[in-house]
């Protein structure tokens, strides 16, 4: 039909109705319904795989944890349907049959007999609470069909499961579940399920933590509706009528508690996703707490594992008491003194400068640098030992030596490189020769981070806490070899006494690890690794008080093994020696300049001679070499300067210790770059990078 056919009054009509209809649209776009409430959510601090460890309150004091349909019982959700909107997946928001109804009651009774209000309106009313009435009814009509505009029906019910109220400051199922029942309501029972459809009728009446007899009436009620629907059946009834109501209501889960704090204050989402493994950090936690008992002197635990292959933290544990005194204080990020648990790095950097060998032998006497004199913790010396020996028995002398060698300065430094924050007793404190022994502070994180360096070839990397934590920068703290020997030597440490025998003869895996104790006792350390793991143990006092003998090899290392023994079992091999190690079994057996370890001042004099540093002549660095033209056929190297006897070393690989004119060769690999060094007696080197290249 034209438009110029119809009547005027045909016409006045169409255009008043198309009015009607822009005029709703642009209300509608002009005043949607506000969803602060729905976002304004609990933070949650989960587990990889998606546990609770510990939720927040919301901004506005309520416990309102973010639920899915996918996240409770499909029997929860039959009952809340049934009791509430039998009709919700159909209808636009308002449900007419029960609009008419509610009316038709209302007109014979004269008051209300049941209500009209669809789920969809109860989510209006639960995203803008006004006061009850006719006018807030229609308005909350007006809001349901805007929502159904809007939103699937999964997530308008998502709004209702993370929003209804169940007593208190506990919005949502998710939130109530755990507060009555301490599981997710994934896996209510009929009972339970009944009970949390029942309770946002009327929450704070019937909330079973104080009215219990209420919330039991609450729920037999849903239960008998539930029959008469067709829901359940009688003897279903039965067996959910034995089981009790709720009587207290429980605290949410708390686990993890430092790393979560930490985590929350930093998330930008509600919802942060750790890399922790509840059931591990379950397992460990409850170590700790038995542990605990043990500790009569008011100290603390701090735990932090480790796999070493992601650097993902799997359980994390900053203290033992977090309600209790200090005990929110977040033990194993706070800076303490390590005690000799660093020693183990100043000997890495040793190894890797080609000055020390696990078998070189070393003197532990008394011995003066400038004013400084250690002794070892016995009180005296042990005389000559091997390196490997030395650290081992961690003796303090050789440490100190050897730190000498390396600097100070460039241990700390390359410690700070690799992402670990050093503490000094003032901004302005220069590094010296106390740092071999516990002389700075650091957390128990980054130590366990620099460990982890150790089990993954020397390369330090940063602890990864969420799963989302992009790939951070990598340093090399020392090469492979250095980390060999290391694991080498700290595989061989003395179990703590009681674990020579029974549990300490039976251990899955082996353990490299070390342990460390501060000044005065106040701080007692142990960090190891396996294959596959790496865990780090502080025990102390959050006050820093001192605790009489208490040592890190009797009070941490135990507590250290035992959570090894909560681990899975390791999947990696051992790494096979990498190229360059030097194995003999004795200090006879190595190139004369890493026999005998020199002090840094011995070094230093046997230097200034006439002798010049070694060279290499041939090929020298930056050169292109051309590959021989038969295969297998040699290079020769040359050098001049250092003394005598030179040793050679190509891609780390040692070639063996030659007087100056002896024919020293090498068969190149094939094309690439080669690297070949060459060390004096006196340890001075020198290093020429080349690349073999096919010329035809």
């Amino acid at each position: 039909m034209k438009w110029s056919s119809l009547s005027r009054r045909k016409r006045v009509g169409v255009l008043s109705t198309l009015g009607v209809v822009c005029v709703l649209l642009i209300a509608d776009r002009l005043f949607p319904p506000d969803m602060t409430r729905a976002t304004t959510l609990s933070t949650e601090v989960v587990d990889h795989h998606g546990a609770l460890l510990r939720p927040f309150l919301s901004h506005d004091g309520y416990w309102r944890l973010k639920t899915r349909v996918a996240d409770v019982s499909p029997r929860y959700l039959a009952l809340l349907k049934a009791y509430e909107d039998k009709r919700f997946d159909s209808h636009p928001g308002v449900d007419p049959l029960a609009l008419a109804r509610a009316a038709i009651q209302l007109a014979q009774s004269r008051h209300i007999v049941s209500g009209a209000s669809t789920l969809t309106m109860q989510v209006a009313r639960l995203l803008e609470p006004r006061p009850r009435g006719y006018g807030t009814k229609i308005i909350q009509m007006i809001r349901a069909v805007q929502l159904e505009e809007r939103y699937s029906k999964d997530e308008i019910l998502s709004f209702y499961l993370t929003l209804a109220p169940f007593g208190g400051n506990l919005e949502g199922v998710r939130a109530a579940s755990l507060a009555y029942f301490g599981k997710e309501p994934k896996s209510l029972s009929l009972s339970e399920a009944a009970l949390l459809v029942a309770l946002p009728q009327s929450p704070e009446r019937q909330r079973p933590d104080r009215h219990a007899i209420a919330a039991k009436r609450g729920r037999d009620h849903v239960l008998a509706r539930m029959v008469d629907e067709g829901v359940i059946t009688n003897a279903d009834v039965a067996g959910a009528a034995h089981e009790g109501i709720p009587s207290v209501r429980l605290a949410l889960p708390l686990s993890a508690p430092h790393l979560a704090q930490h985590l929350a204050a930093r998330a930008k989402t509600p919802r942060v996703v750790s890399t922790l493994d509840a059931p591990l950090q379950g397992a460990v936690e409850r170590l700790v707490a038995r542990e605990a008992k043990y500790l009569d002197d008011g100290a603390g635990l701090a735990i932090v594992v480790v796999e070493n292959k992601t650097r993902n933290v799997l359980a994390y544990v900053g203290g033992t008491n977090y309600w209790g005194t200090a005990g929110k204080l977040d033990l194993a990020d706070r800076a303490r003194s390590p005690g000799s648990a660093l020693k183990p790095l100043v000997y890495g950097m040793a190894f890797d400068d080609l000055v020390l060998h696990p078998a070189t032998l070393m003197q532990d006497q008394q011995t003066a640098f400038g004013d400084y004199a250690p002794r070892d913790f016995s009180g005296g010396f042990q005389g000559e030992v091997s390196a490997a020996a030395a650290l081992r028995m961690s003796l303090n002398v050789p440490a100190v030596a050897v730190l000498e060698r390396v600097g100070p300065l460039r241990f700390t430094q390359t410690l700070q490189n690799a992402g670990a924050k050093l503490s000094f007793p003032t901004r302005d404190t220069m590094p010296s020769l106390p740092v071999a022994l516990g002389g700075l502070g650091i957390s128990l994180a980054d130590l366990t981070m620099l460990y982890t360096a150790i089990a993954d070839g020397g390369v330090a990397a940063p602890l990864r806490v969420t799963a989302d934590a992009p790939n951070a920068p990598t340093h090399r703290l020392f090469g492979p070899v250095a980390a060999f020997y290391l694991h080498q030597v700290l595989a061989g440490v003395s179990l703590p006494d009681g674990w020579a025998m029974g549990q300490g003869l039976s251990r899955a895996r082996t353990i490299a690890f070390k342990t460390g104790t501060s000044y005065g006792f106040r701080d007692a350390w142990s960090a190891g690794f396996s294959n596959d793991y790496t865990v780090g143990v502080w025990v102390g006092r959050a006050d820093g008080a001192p605790r009489a003998d208490r040592v890190g090899r009797e009070t941490a290392a135990p507590i250290l093994l035992k959570v090894f023994e909560l681990l899975p079992r390791d999947t990696r091999t051992p790494a096979a020696p990498p190229a360059g190690a030097i194995l003999v079994d004795n200090a006879d057996q190595l190139p004369p300049a890493l026999r005998r370890f020199t002090r840094a001042k011995d070094h230093e004099t046997q230097i200034a001679t006439n002798i010049p540093p070694p060279a290499i002549s041939f090929p020298p660095n930056g050169a292109t070499v051309p590959l021989p033209e038969k295969r297998g056929e040699n290079i020769q190297l040359k050098a001049s300067g250092g003394r005598e006897p030179l040793t050679w070393l190509v891609n780390n690989r040692l070639i063996g210790s030659f007087d100056r004119f002896a024919p020293i060769t090498v068969t190149p690999d094939g094309e690439g770059v080669t690297r070949i060094t060459v060390v004096d007696a006196s340890g001075r080197s020198d290093t020429s990078q080349i690349r073999f290249k096919r010329m035809h």
